[in-house]
């Protein structure tokens, strides 16, 4: 009897494989792509940017673009991973038409990044109104992130700089709004800034977060419905005077750096003052409090303020900072809303960190680098990155339920979009045949079961 050699059976490879189709279980982003326009809403903004007799449009590049950097690309040429499955993708441009596609609207500057923009913000006003009780501002409110992200340049690139890290890059500035514990996020604004630029520039947060309002509902684009979080960073006189500007009259949960007059007040607070923090689930928070300051602090800023402050017990290994006190923790934010309890604003507040989670879902898709060298050129880049997590985002906001919405890009790929199949024509019909063994193979289906009955764009 003949010993098996090793723990895997020997396989024979052969390059003739017909109607196989790798990356099957990108259909979902596909179908969700046809479902709510997308492809329909770029290509009308980039239709003066289609020579005359050309078989490929724009806006149809643009999408494919994205749908490669979704499914885990990070350059142009990236994009034969579709080219190679015309029965799925259709028709793909090839690598120089793409390349100059994007050096034409590169060229254009505002002009393109607006046309891009609107389409974006028309396409997710859709996108909420289908997902119903499901979409982020079901509860009647919409929560945007500010965060800063930097992106290290492995070559030399129009304004890299030293960052405050001591690498060498980028430091966009983004924008995320919020999904909740239900859900995951999409982005509404990126940035993109030298690697030097400071993180506390008030006028940067306020281009973020005008290119973040632009992006909602107009309904939430003033008004205490919309609330901006940031850390310290947007803890200034003039982006905080921004938010609170009378016709704006944003809400507003920003954090502040613990000064020395901070610092006296806090040892100040006598102990009956300090409430227990508390978790999402309502519990109280093991070794947290927190207490709010008024009088002069106040001073200089606009009208509503409420300054808040929290010390708690750091984490085993965690070495104090010079604002800290006797033993704890201490972190301060303001905010402007009334009539709540300040553990329910203090915990509303340090919800902000999922901000991190979108940070690090936008680096696996298509973050990591800037692969292109102008910075006009990487800013077209951001705006690809955004409409590809904002599939990763509407594909599982309308078609994914429990657990699997919060699955991040990463495990999408690995379990849903790295599906292999069998693509058959019969009938006039095309069938795309899932591997039946495949664990995850029913998530597929009755997501694409989900989005089947929505109704067709037009």
């Amino acid at each position: 009897m003949k010993q098996p050699i090793g723990s895997y059976p020997h396989v024979l490879v052969r390059d003739d494989g017909r109607a196989v189709v790798s990356q099957a279980g990108s259909v979902l982003l596909v179908e969700t792509v046809r479902k709510i326009g997308l492809d329909q809403a770029i290509s009308a903004a980039l239709t003066r940017w289609r020579r005359p007799r050309a078989v490929h449009d724009p806006g149809k590049m643009l999408v494919d673009l994205a749908l490669a950097v979704a499914l885990g690309g990070d350059c142009l040429a990236d994009i034969a991973m579709l080219r190679a499955e015309p029965g799925v993708f259709g028709p793909v441009a090839s690598d120089p038409t793409v390349s100059r596609l994007i050096g034409t609207l590169a060229a254009s500057g505002e002009k393109a990044l607006t046309a891009i923009r609107a389409a974006r913000s028309e396409v997710r006003k859709k996108v909420w109104e289908l997902a119903g009780e499901r979409a982020p501002d079901a509860g009647g409110q919409v929560t945007v992130d500010l965060d800063g992200v930097l992106v290290v340049a492995h070559s030399d690139k129009q304004d890299a700089a030293p960052t405050w890290k001591k690498t060498y890059g980028h430091h966009p500035l983004m924008g995320f709004v919020d999904h909740g514990p239900a859900g995951t996020g999409e982005p509404v604004a990126a940035h993109l800034r030298p690697g030097n630029a400071g993180s506390n520039t008030a006028a940067d947060h306020i281009t973020v977060a005008r290119l973040a309002l632009a992006q909602l509902p107009k309904k939430y684009r003033c008004g205490r419905r919309t609330l901006i979080r940031c850390d310290s960073a947007g803890g200034t006189h003039e982006f905080v005077a921004w938010l609170a500007q009378r016709g704006r009259w944003l809400s507003y949960s920003v954090g502040m750096v613990i000064t020395e007059a901070i610092h006296e007040h806090v040892l100040k607070i006598p102990a009956s003052a300090w409430t227990p923090a508390v978790e999402s689930d309502g519990e109280v928070r093991d070794g947290a409090w927190v207490a709010e300051l008024a009088g002069d602090l106040l001073d200089g800023w606009p009208q509503g303020i409420r300054l808040i402050v929290r010390k708690e017990r750091p984490h085993p290994g965690a070495q104090l900072r010079i604002t800290d006190a006797d033993g704890m923790r201490i972190t301060c934010f303001a905010t402007n809303t009334l009539n709540q309890p300040i553990a329910q604003l203090e915990l509303r507040h340090r919800l902000r960190a999922r901000a991190e989670d979108r940070i690090r879902a936008a680096r696996a898709t298509g973050l990591r680098n800037l692969p292109l060298h102008d910075t006009a050129q990487n800013q077209l880049w951001l705006e690809i990155v955004q409409i590809a997590l904002d599939l990763l985002a509407w594909m599982p906001m309308l078609a994914l339920t429990g657990q699997t919405r919060l699955w991040e890009p990463r495990r999408l790929r690995l379990r849903l979009f790295s599906a292999a199949g069998q693509l058959v024509t019969t009938g006039r019909r095309r069938i795309l045949r899932l591997a039946r063994h495949w664990p995850w193979t029913r998530e597929i289906t009755e997501a694409l079961e989900r989005l089947t009955p929505l109704p067709n764009p037009g």
